[in-house]
């Protein structure tokens, strides 16, 4: 095709995806089934994993749960079977209609012997570690089709006050853990053509703050592995394996406690319930939404970034409180780690 026509076919392809989008959004896209889906979780001890897991079992998906703390782990994977006790009570039905088919818990669409969970536990910042529990989940549970990349940690350091040791952490997990559990489970997935891959990120992946150098520059990473691999699928024609980039702010977790924006703004923008952060992000997975920020203030923060002068991005920060938001929590992380350290001289 002469370049010139294409380009205005490609013109129009752009012009179509802005009106698909603008349908999608204005209709509600139907949720697709993850019912009998195995999917894997990793960081589902507590905070956004263990929800996830929680969201998933409610529509009877079929959970691994990965975490480096056995214990918390378990107390998910209790959670997560009370929501499967619920849903075989009395009158539970499947996701399409059906009433239960046997009385030992057996529905159509879902595993022999009804729906289970299963724990491992995992360093994900340790290859080795994440290859060889992934070959325990193969031959024990089955095929990956869903799998959440959720596990996160945070040093809590200035640059050069950080220890060389955490800052590595940080990018093992944070980052080359996508790497190795996609390595690992992805394969299965390219051969049936039918799979989904969530990252979670955060919108310190898309722009950053001052303080947490480490923790930016792995969500950053990510956040690239994340697009480059989205394109790879699109290249190879694999349009059956699906991806979805979460991209929230502060999230009420615990995880950066302490961290504060100007007082006058902070009303208009206050961390986000791990809740609400979840639910938004199920709505885009089960929609096969490519990416969703939360909340959508998100995407202008980002648009601006990419189009205004460095200077202009450092006027908005410092009006908003952000070029120093983190240093009431590195602060406190600071305290905490200082009280330890006086606690085991005693």
């Amino acid at each position: 095709m002469h370049i010139a026509l294409e380009l205005v076919w490609v013109g129009v392809k752009v012009l179509c995806s802005f009106g698909w989008c603008l349908f999608r959004w204005l209709s509600r896209a139907k949720e697709k089934s993850v019912a009998g889906e195995v999917c894997l979780i990793t960081g589902a001890g507590g905070g956004l994993g263990r929800l996830f897991a929680l969201e998933f079992a409610r529509r009877r998906a079929l959970l691994v749960l990965w975490d480096i703390n056995s214990r918390s782990n378990e107390e998910t994977a209790g959670l997560v079977r009370q929501v499967y006790r619920d849903l075989a009570g009395p009158g539970a039905r499947s996701p399409n209609g059906r009433a239960r088919e046997t009385a030992d818990g057996e529905e159509e669409g879902l595993p022999p012997g009804g729906l289970q969970v299963y724990t491992y536990t995992c360093d994900v910042g340790k290859r080795e570690s994440v290859y060889l529990t992934a070959e325990r989940v193969r031959q024990e549970v089955g095929e990956v089709s869903v799998l959440v990349n959720n596990a996160g940690v945070v040093s809590g350091h200035h640059l050069l006050e950080c220890p060389d040791e955490l800052i590595e952490r940080t990018m093992m997990v944070n980052c080359h853990a996508h790497f190795w559990t996609t390595k690992a489970f992805l394969p299965s997935m390219l051969n049936t053509n039918h799979g989904h891959i969530v990252t979670v990120a955060s919108s310190l992946g898309l722009f950053s703050t001052a303080g947490v150098e480490d923790y930016c520059a792995s969500k950053f990473g990510v956040v690239g592995f994340h697009e480059s691999l989205s394109h790879e699928l699109k290249a190879a024609e694999k349009d059956g394996v699906k991806t979805t980039l979460v991209c929230p702010y502060l999230v009420d977790t615990g995880m950066f406690r302490g961290c504060r924006i100007r007082k006058e703004i902070e009303p208009f923008l206050p961390p986000l319930k791990p809740d609400y952060c979840v639910q938004q992000a199920m709505r885009a997975i089960l929609t096969d939404q490519p990416m969703i920020c939360t909340p959508r203030l998100m995407y202008i923060v980002t648009f601006m970034k990419s189009i205004l002068p460095f200077e202009a991005v450092v006027c908005m920060y410092r009006f908003l409180g952000a070029d120093k938001c983190m240093y009431p929590f590195i602060a406190q992380r600071q305290q905490a780690t200082n009280n330890n350290e006086a606690k085991d001289a005693i």
